[in-house]
Protein backbone atom coordinates (compact mmCIF):
# COMPACT_ATOMS: atom_id res chain seq x y z
CA UNK A 1 0.00 0.00 0.00
CA UNK A 2 1.80 2.98 -1.45
CA UNK A 3 1.65 6.59 0.98
CA UNK A 4 4.59 8.73 -1.16
CA UNK A 5 3.19 11.27 -3.38
CA UNK A 6 4.19 11.58 -6.92
CA UNK A 7 6.52 14.14 -8.50
CA UNK A 8 5.38 17.41 -9.04
CA UNK A 9 6.86 17.54 -12.68
CA UNK A 10 4.69 17.40 -16.14
CA UNK A 11 5.25 13.05 -16.33
CA UNK A 12 4.46 13.26 -12.71
CA UNK A 13 1.26 14.44 -13.17
CA UNK A 14 0.39 12.46 -16.03
CA UNK A 15 1.25 9.75 -13.75
CA UNK A 16 -1.06 10.60 -10.81
CA UNK A 17 -3.56 11.25 -13.40
CA UNK A 18 -3.77 8.02 -14.45
CA UNK A 19 -3.49 6.37 -10.93
CA UNK A 20 -6.45 8.42 -9.80
CA UNK A 21 -8.18 6.76 -12.37
CA UNK A 22 -7.69 3.35 -11.56
CA UNK A 23 -8.24 4.19 -7.78
CA UNK A 24 -11.40 6.02 -8.64
CA UNK A 25 -12.18 2.47 -11.07
CA UNK A 26 -11.20 0.54 -8.01
CA UNK A 27 -13.00 2.22 -5.39
CA UNK A 28 -16.26 1.95 -7.71
CA UNK A 29 -15.95 -1.69 -7.83
CA UNK A 30 -15.61 -2.10 -4.26
CA UNK A 31 -17.78 -0.21 -3.14
CA UNK A 32 -20.46 -2.06 -4.97
CA UNK A 33 -19.51 -5.25 -3.56
CA UNK A 34 -20.32 -3.33 -0.01
CA UNK A 35 -24.08 -3.13 1.04
CA UNK A 36 -24.05 -0.64 4.56
CA UNK A 37 -21.29 1.60 5.52
CA UNK A 38 -21.54 2.47 8.91
CA UNK A 39 -19.07 5.47 10.15
CA UNK A 40 -18.68 5.02 13.92
CA UNK A 41 -17.67 8.77 15.62
CA UNK A 42 -17.75 10.85 18.33
CA UNK A 43 -17.00 14.47 18.91
CA UNK A 44 -14.87 13.54 21.77
CA UNK A 45 -12.55 10.96 22.61
CA UNK A 46 -12.41 8.95 25.71
CA UNK A 47 -15.96 7.51 25.28
CA UNK A 48 -15.68 4.09 24.46
CA UNK A 49 -16.43 5.12 20.14
CA UNK A 50 -13.53 1.93 19.58
CA UNK A 51 -15.28 -0.65 21.95
CA UNK A 52 -18.78 -0.10 20.18
CA UNK A 53 -17.32 -0.40 16.62
CA UNK A 54 -15.82 -3.47 17.73
CA UNK A 55 -18.93 -4.83 19.50
CA UNK A 56 -21.16 -3.86 16.81
CA UNK A 57 -18.99 -5.38 14.36
CA UNK A 58 -18.68 -8.67 16.69
CA UNK A 59 -22.10 -8.45 16.91
CA UNK A 60 -23.67 -8.35 13.49
CA UNK A 61 -20.92 -11.05 12.56
CA UNK A 62 -22.46 -13.36 15.27
CA UNK A 63 -25.89 -12.75 13.66
CA UNK A 64 -24.68 -14.30 10.17
CA UNK A 65 -23.54 -11.22 8.37
CA UNK A 66 -20.51 -10.43 6.23
CA UNK A 67 -18.89 -7.73 7.96
CA UNK A 68 -15.54 -5.71 7.84
CA UNK A 69 -13.83 -3.61 10.70
CA UNK A 70 -11.88 -0.97 9.38
CA UNK A 71 -9.88 1.18 11.38
CA UNK A 72 -9.06 4.60 10.09
CA UNK A 73 -7.95 6.39 13.64
CA UNK A 74 -4.40 6.45 12.64
CA UNK A 75 -2.88 7.93 15.46
CA UNK A 76 -4.70 5.44 17.98
CA UNK A 77 -5.75 2.19 15.70
CA UNK A 78 -6.12 0.20 18.72
CA UNK A 79 -9.11 -2.52 16.89
CA UNK A 80 -5.81 -5.44 16.86
CA UNK A 81 -5.30 -5.44 20.34
CA UNK A 82 -8.67 -5.29 21.21
CA UNK A 83 -9.35 -8.70 19.08
CA UNK A 84 -6.34 -10.31 19.52
CA UNK A 85 -4.99 -9.75 16.24
CA UNK A 86 -1.71 -9.76 14.75
CA UNK A 87 0.97 -9.99 12.18
CA UNK A 88 1.25 -8.38 8.76
CA UNK A 89 -1.48 -8.33 5.74
CA UNK A 90 -1.11 -10.82 2.96
CA UNK A 91 -1.48 -10.16 -0.45
CA UNK A 92 -3.64 -11.27 -3.29
CA UNK A 93 -2.75 -12.32 -6.91
CA UNK A 94 -3.04 -8.53 -7.92
CA UNK A 95 -1.06 -7.41 -5.23
CA UNK A 96 -4.27 -6.11 -3.22
CA UNK A 97 -4.01 -6.48 0.72
CA UNK A 98 -6.32 -9.18 2.26
CA UNK A 99 -7.96 -8.20 5.29
CA UNK A 100 -6.80 -10.22 9.00
CA UNK A 101 -9.79 -12.98 9.87
CA UNK A 102 -11.15 -12.26 13.15
CA UNK A 103 -13.32 -15.73 12.05
CA UNK A 104 -15.86 -16.99 9.32
CA UNK A 105 -17.56 -13.71 8.98
CA UNK A 106 -15.75 -10.48 10.26
CA UNK A 107 -12.47 -9.14 8.22
CA UNK A 108 -10.62 -6.69 10.00
CA UNK A 109 -8.13 -4.10 8.70
CA UNK A 110 -6.14 -1.25 10.28
CA UNK A 111 -2.59 0.19 9.87
CA UNK A 112 -0.96 -0.92 12.93
CA UNK A 113 -1.18 -4.77 10.86
CA UNK A 114 1.00 -2.13 7.99
CA UNK A 115 4.09 -1.27 10.57
CA UNK A 116 6.83 -3.30 11.88
CA UNK A 117 7.04 -1.93 15.55
CA UNK A 118 3.34 -1.57 16.88
CA UNK A 119 4.15 0.86 19.41
CA UNK A 120 6.09 3.53 16.29
CA UNK A 121 3.97 7.07 15.80
CA UNK A 122 1.91 7.39 13.00
CA UNK A 123 3.21 11.09 11.70
CA UNK A 124 0.49 12.33 9.16
CA UNK A 125 -0.95 15.35 7.76
CA UNK A 126 -3.94 15.51 5.97
CA UNK A 127 -3.15 14.39 2.39
CA UNK A 128 -1.24 11.41 3.40
CA UNK A 129 -4.51 10.35 5.60
CA UNK A 130 -6.75 11.33 2.55
CA UNK A 131 -4.73 9.16 0.59
CA UNK A 132 -4.45 6.17 3.44
CA UNK A 133 -8.60 6.33 3.30
CA UNK A 134 -8.33 5.81 -0.26
CA UNK A 135 -6.16 2.74 -0.49
CA UNK A 136 -7.98 1.04 2.10
CA UNK A 137 -10.94 0.67 -0.08
CA UNK A 138 -9.61 0.86 -3.28
CA UNK A 139 -6.61 -1.50 -2.66
CA UNK A 140 -8.08 -3.96 -0.38
CA UNK A 141 -9.78 -6.93 -1.14
CA UNK A 142 -12.65 -6.77 1.07
CA UNK A 143 -15.21 -9.40 -0.75
CA UNK A 144 -18.47 -8.75 -0.63
CA UNK A 145 -19.90 -7.75 2.60
CA UNK A 146 -23.26 -6.79 4.16
CA UNK A 147 -21.62 -4.11 6.48
CA UNK A 148 -18.40 -2.45 6.44
CA UNK A 149 -17.76 -0.89 9.87
CA UNK A 150 -15.64 2.19 10.24
CA UNK A 151 -14.00 3.36 13.76
CA UNK A 152 -12.90 7.53 13.34
CA UNK A 153 -10.70 8.84 15.90
CA UNK A 154 -12.78 11.73 17.96
CA UNK A 155 -13.66 14.70 16.62
CA UNK A 156 -14.35 16.38 13.53
CA UNK A 157 -11.26 16.56 11.46
CA UNK A 158 -9.02 15.15 8.52
CA UNK A 159 -10.66 11.06 9.07
CA UNK A 160 -14.07 11.65 9.05
CA UNK A 161 -14.25 14.33 6.03
CA UNK A 162 -12.16 11.58 4.28
CA UNK A 163 -14.11 8.87 5.01
CA UNK A 164 -17.40 11.01 3.86
CA UNK A 165 -15.60 12.24 0.66
CA UNK A 166 -14.41 9.31 -0.26
CA UNK A 167 -17.21 6.22 0.57
CA UNK A 168 -20.22 7.55 -0.66
CA UNK A 169 -23.56 6.33 1.39
CA UNK A 170 -21.77 6.14 4.58
CA UNK A 171 -23.62 6.66 7.82
CA UNK A 172 -23.06 8.15 10.88
CA UNK A 173 -23.55 6.26 14.29
CA UNK A 174 -22.46 9.03 17.06
CA UNK A 175 -21.34 7.81 20.57
CA UNK A 176 -21.47 10.23 23.12
CA UNK A 177 -20.88 9.48 27.14
CA UNK A 178 -24.14 11.02 29.63
CA UNK A 179 -22.28 13.89 31.10
CA UNK A 180 -23.04 17.73 29.53
CA UNK A 181 -19.11 17.62 28.77
CA UNK A 182 -19.23 15.23 26.17
CA UNK A 183 -22.83 16.19 24.69
CA UNK A 184 -21.11 19.11 24.07
CA UNK A 185 -18.77 18.04 21.68
CA UNK A 186 -20.96 15.56 20.55
CA UNK A 187 -23.46 18.33 19.15
CA UNK A 188 -20.42 20.09 17.52
CA UNK A 189 -20.09 16.31 15.76
CA UNK A 190 -24.15 16.35 14.95
CA UNK A 191 -23.52 19.78 13.31
CA UNK A 192 -20.69 18.22 11.39
CA UNK A 193 -22.69 15.28 9.54
CA UNK A 194 -25.25 17.80 8.49
CA UNK A 195 -22.91 20.17 7.30
CA UNK A 196 -21.11 17.90 5.11
CA UNK A 197 -24.73 15.86 4.13
CA UNK A 198 -23.75 12.55 5.63
CA UNK A 199 -27.11 11.15 6.85
CA UNK A 200 -27.30 10.13 10.82
CA UNK A 201 -27.83 6.85 11.78
CA UNK A 202 -28.62 7.52 15.00
CA UNK A 203 -26.96 8.04 18.59
CA UNK A 204 -24.97 5.89 20.81
CA UNK A 205 -24.97 6.22 24.81
CA UNK A 206 -21.95 4.87 25.86
CA UNK A 207 -21.08 4.28 29.63
CA UNK A 208 -24.47 5.31 31.11
CA UNK A 209 -24.05 3.36 34.31
CA UNK A 210 -21.31 0.96 35.86
CA UNK A 211 -22.05 -2.03 36.35
CA UNK A 212 -21.09 -3.16 40.18
CA UNK A 213 -18.68 -5.94 40.53
CA UNK A 214 -20.07 -6.83 43.76
CA UNK A 215 -23.58 -6.56 43.95
CA UNK A 216 -24.94 -6.24 40.16
CA UNK A 217 -26.76 -2.72 40.53
CA UNK A 218 -26.15 0.35 38.30
CA UNK A 219 -23.92 3.11 39.58
CA UNK A 220 -24.62 6.27 37.51
CA UNK A 221 -20.67 7.42 37.31
CA UNK A 222 -21.48 10.01 34.67
CA UNK A 223 -25.17 11.11 35.33
CA UNK A 224 -28.00 9.92 33.33
CA UNK A 225 -29.99 10.54 30.98
CA UNK A 226 -27.90 12.79 28.89
CA UNK A 227 -27.96 10.91 25.56
CA UNK A 228 -31.96 11.19 25.29
CA UNK A 229 -32.04 14.68 25.79
CA UNK A 230 -29.44 15.43 23.59
CA UNK A 231 -31.03 12.86 20.66
CA UNK A 232 -34.69 14.61 21.33
CA UNK A 233 -33.27 18.19 21.22
CA UNK A 234 -31.02 17.77 18.08
CA UNK A 235 -34.04 15.29 16.32
CA UNK A 236 -32.05 11.86 15.83
CA UNK A 237 -32.76 8.27 17.06
CA UNK A 238 -30.95 7.51 21.05
CA UNK A 239 -30.30 3.77 19.61
CA UNK A 240 -29.15 2.38 22.63
CA UNK A 241 -27.50 3.25 25.75
CA UNK A 242 -24.84 1.23 26.93
CA UNK A 243 -23.48 0.24 30.71
CA UNK A 244 -20.06 0.42 31.84
CA UNK A 245 -18.89 -3.22 32.30
CA UNK A 246 -15.28 -3.72 33.47
CA UNK A 247 -15.08 -7.37 31.88
CA UNK A 248 -15.15 -5.55 28.42
CA UNK A 249 -12.21 -3.39 29.60
CA UNK A 250 -10.26 -6.40 30.70
CA UNK A 251 -11.49 -8.11 27.62
CA UNK A 252 -9.92 -5.26 25.66
CA UNK A 253 -7.00 -5.31 27.38
CA UNK A 254 -5.99 -9.13 26.53
CA UNK A 255 -7.43 -9.32 23.52
CA UNK A 256 -10.32 -10.87 24.48
CA UNK A 257 -13.80 -9.58 24.57
CA UNK A 258 -15.96 -9.92 26.27
CA UNK A 259 -18.48 -12.65 24.79
CA UNK A 260 -20.87 -14.14 27.72
CA UNK A 261 -24.92 -15.37 27.25
CA UNK A 262 -26.87 -12.12 27.10
CA UNK A 263 -28.42 -12.84 30.10
CA UNK A 264 -24.99 -12.56 32.20
CA UNK A 265 -24.09 -9.34 30.68
CA UNK A 266 -26.55 -6.01 30.83
CA UNK A 267 -23.83 -4.54 28.46
CA UNK A 268 -24.15 -7.42 25.71
CA UNK A 269 -28.06 -7.08 26.39
CA UNK A 270 -27.87 -4.10 25.47
CA UNK A 271 -25.50 -3.97 22.66
CA UNK A 272 -28.07 -6.73 21.38
CA UNK A 273 -30.43 -3.90 21.46
CA UNK A 274 -27.90 -1.86 19.61
CA UNK A 275 -28.42 -4.40 16.74
CA UNK A 276 -32.17 -5.22 16.58
CA UNK A 277 -32.19 -0.92 16.10
CA UNK A 278 -29.50 -1.09 13.26
CA UNK A 279 -31.01 -4.03 11.62
CA UNK A 280 -34.21 -2.01 11.73
CA UNK A 281 -32.90 0.79 10.10
CA UNK A 282 -30.23 -1.23 7.61
CA UNK A 283 -31.57 -4.71 6.66
CA UNK A 284 -29.34 -5.66 3.56
CA UNK A 285 -32.44 -7.25 1.78
CA UNK A 286 -34.38 -4.59 2.42
CA UNK A 287 -32.26 -2.41 -0.36
CA UNK A 288 -32.70 -1.85 -3.38
CA UNK A 289 -29.77 -3.55 -5.08
CA UNK A 290 -29.87 -5.96 -7.93
CA UNK A 291 -27.97 -8.50 -6.39
CA UNK A 292 -29.33 -11.29 -3.68
CA UNK A 293 -27.97 -10.15 -0.17
CA UNK A 294 -26.48 -12.85 2.49
CA UNK A 295 -29.20 -13.26 4.58
CA UNK A 296 -28.53 -13.36 8.16
CA UNK A 297 -27.92 -17.32 9.55
CA UNK A 298 -29.64 -19.61 12.11
CA UNK A 299 -27.19 -20.69 15.25
CA UNK A 300 -26.19 -23.75 13.28
CA UNK A 301 -25.46 -21.98 10.20
CA UNK A 302 -23.14 -19.46 11.64
CA UNK A 303 -19.60 -21.63 11.54
CA UNK A 304 -18.65 -19.77 14.89
CA UNK A 305 -16.53 -21.14 18.08
CA UNK A 306 -19.00 -22.51 19.89
CA UNK A 307 -17.92 -20.00 23.04
CA UNK A 308 -18.79 -17.30 20.55
CA UNK A 309 -22.46 -18.32 19.94
CA UNK A 310 -25.35 -16.98 21.63
CA UNK A 311 -24.38 -14.20 22.47
CA UNK A 312 -26.29 -11.35 20.48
Amino acid sequence: METSESPAGGYGRSKQQRLKAADIARLQRQLHNIRHKILVMSGKGGVGKTSVAVYLALGLAQRGYQVGLLDVDLHGPDIPRMLGVSGRFPMDAEDHLIPKRYNDNLKIVSIECLMSDRDAAVIWRGPLKHRYILQCMSEVNWGKLDFLIIDAPPGTGDEPMSVGQTIPGVQALIVTTPQEISLADVRKAINFCRKVKMPILGLVENMSGLICPHCGKEIPVFSQGGGQKTAGLMDIPLLASLPFDLRVMQGADCGQPWLAPPDESPFLQAVGYLLDEVEAHLSPWRDNATEEPTQPKTESERNLPESESNNF
